[in-house]
């Protein structure tokens, strides 16, 4: 469950707090997230880099921006910083992830099952304005043209 009405405060705030300090080790910021899992709150700062981060990198950004957001005190209630990957199969979720990855494969689950495909299913991602998301087939011969909102996640297929 993603934090709701402070959750966008807070995860612009650490944004704003981390961007730099991600970029000046050499890394890019791909997500911030603040999301409630059973009784626990998590923090979550994914990082990003050519050939992928290693366990090496995160550490050394939780250290760097540990201080700092100690000092921001974003977040009124007890948390767990995790600071991670987005991993091969990384979810798009920024405006600029889409404008990335134009042409690449893409795995896609709907919130409402797709007439005649369901709610699940991959292709190659076509397109992206303004939260409109088109997918074309395998094939190259069929489109699906879809809002973000209605997708459960939308992830790279074989990064």
């Amino acid at each position: 469950m993603l934090a709701k009405s402070k959750g966008g405060v807070t995860v612009a705030k650490v944004w704003a707090l981390c961007e730099p300090i991600v970029n000046d080790l050499g890394l890019a910021l791909w997500d911030v997230r603040y999301v409630k899992e059973g009784a626990d709150w998590f923090l979550r700062i994914y990082i990003d880099k050519p050939g992928g981060v290693g366990i090496d990198d995160c550490e050394a950004v939780s250290r760097a921006i540990n201080d700092p957001l100690d000092e921001l005190d974003p977040i009124e209630n007890a948390y767990c910083l995790e600071v991670c990957s987005p991993g091969v199969e990384r979810e798009l979720v920024r405006d600029e992830h889409f404008a990335q990855f134009i042409g690449a494969d893409i795995m896609v689950k709907m919130l409402r099952p797709v007439e005649g495909i369901g709610k699940e299913f991959n292709g190659k991602l076509k397109a992206y304005d303004d939260g409109v998301v088109t997918v074309e087939d395998h094939s190259g011969e069929n489109e699906l043209t879809f809002r973000k909102k209605e997708a459960a996640w939308i992830k790279l297929d074989d990064f």
